[in-house]
């Protein structure tokens, strides 16, 4: 199996992880927020794990198609986080259309937006670089 089917499975396991969050006792605070940082809902859980079954398919299908979810998901998990940081808002959870920029602090934002600026950088560095033919 490529690097690429292998990244992908791991992108898998991450994101049924996060889509887990909010379901294993002692990981969410009395507010509801995982780690204390994250506020995630049914419809983050939703995006999460249709990310996940989408992941899985791509590294199930072939090498391409590794690749292609690891750019598409790269580039929109990055913008989202990137947005996030600077907002405390995303898009992909309509966040940014909902609610606006948040009044909270810079650290918060960064704080809560960094999951998707790593996963979302390394996934589209991967699909851009990694076994490049």
């Amino acid at each position: 199996m490529s690097r690429l089917r292998l990244l992908t499975l791991a992108y898998f396991v991450a994101l049924l992880g996060a889509a887990a969050l909010n379901y294993i006792p002692g990981l969410t605070d009395d507010q509801g927020r995982a780690f204390g940082i994250f506020a995630l809902d049914i419809f983050d859980d939703s995006l999460h794990l249709a990310s996940a079954l989408w992941a899985l398919a791509a590294a199930l299908i072939s090498r391409q198609a590794a690749r292609t979810f690891l750019i598409l998901f790269g580039a929109l998990y990055l913008g989202d986080g990137v947005l996030g940081c600077f907002t405390g808002s995303g898009y992909l959870d309509f966040g940014i259309f909902q609610n606006g920029v948040l009044d909270i602090s810079t650290r918060l934002k960064v704080l809560s937006s960094l999951p998707h600026v790593l996963l979302g950088g390394v996934a589209l560095h991967a699909g851009l670089l990694l076994e490049r033919r």
